[in-house]
């Protein structure tokens, strides 16, 4: 009997220590979940709260976005677009451009940012009426910007037309030049064409040699009982000075004697001496080259 309950108490203890273990156990089990759910909920914290700092800086952006489109509508409400130079027209398009573009990029961020929280669970009322402000703040700073685009694009018609215009006055009046060169052109050929005429038709020419020279080049062909010929065969024509007979009015002949060979009337001319040398001296130019535009001294 003593050794059937000694063995009934240890057969106690030994279930009263399992219990123990059993529910050290599973306090164990639920202080690790509670541990895991802890850590995911701090996680969730974390990421809400990057949100939030996501949400507000989108917030500053759009309000910072509002004040460049206030202080934009100000300039341009205080131009007359119509008569603006043309690059502060292109400087206003240029700055209309840039916050359709900055408009964008912030409805694209608003747009994931609402995607993110609706995904997480944790889009509150709150969070979705803020969202709602802002899409409703950038739909009008789209439409303040659409109003601008437009009033900047009749300003560019207006230009365009202008620019047709003066354009086309430029082509005028580069076709009116245009004319006038040719027309200068065509007076100054023609007057090149008269200058030329005039100098030929004023052209001498005047030779001065000894007897012998004046052979050797053919000018004059002489003989025993012979008249003198001049230039009648192939005389060589470029051992001739060339002149112009409205400046030609005397001829250094360098000798002490001098005879004019070529026809040319008389009255018309005198040879003179000037310092122990010949001088012929044209007293009238007209009449003197009237016979010939040649004229040929022999000297010596």
């Amino acid at each position: 009997m003593k050794k059937l309950l000694t063995t009934a108490m240890m057969l106690l203890c030994a279930v009263a220590v399992l219990s123990v273990s059993c529910k050290k156990g599973d306090d164990e089990k639920k202080v690790n979940k509670d541990s895991l759910e802890n850590v995911a909920l701090k996680g969730e914290i974390a990421s809400l709260s990057a949100e939030k700092d996501t949400l507000n800086a989108l917030m500053n952006d759009i309000a910072d976005g509002m004040n460049q489109i206030i202080d934009l509508q100000q300039v341009m409400g205080a131009s007359n677009l119509g008569s603006e130079t043309v690059d502060k027209k292109n400087r206003l398009r240029d700055q209309v451009v840039a916050i359709q573009v900055m408009i964008q990029e912030r409805e694209r961020k608003l747009a994931e940012l609402e995607k993110r929280l609706a995904d997480s669970g944790a889009y509150s009322n709150d969070l979705k009426r803020q969202m709602e402000v802002m899409k409703k703040q950038i739909e009008n700073q789209k439409n303040i910007i659409n109003q601008l685009t437009a009033e900047l694009q009749a300003a560019n018609v207006k230009i365009g037309q202008l620019n047709v215009r003066v354009d086309s006055l430029h082509r005028e009046n580069e076709q009116v030049k245009s004319d006038l060169d040719v027309e200068r052109s065509n007076v100054a050929a023609e007057r090149q064409r008269n200058t030329n005429l005039t100098n030929s038709m004023n052209e001498c020419f005047y030779v001065v040699g000894s007897s012998s020279e004046l052979k050797a080049h053919k000018i004059i062909e002489t003989g025993f009982l012979r008249k003198t010929k001049v230039m009648e065969g192939d005389y060589t024509k470029s051992y001739f000075t060339k002149a112009d007979k409205r400046t030609l009015t005397q001829i250094q002949l360098h000798n002490k004697k001098a005879k004019v060979m070529s026809k040319h009337p008389a009255g018309s001319y005198v040879i003179e001496e000037v310092g122990g040398q010949k001088v012929l001296r044209i007293t009238d130019t007209n009449k003197f080259w009237e016979l010939s535009n040649y004229l040929v001294v022999k000297v010596g």
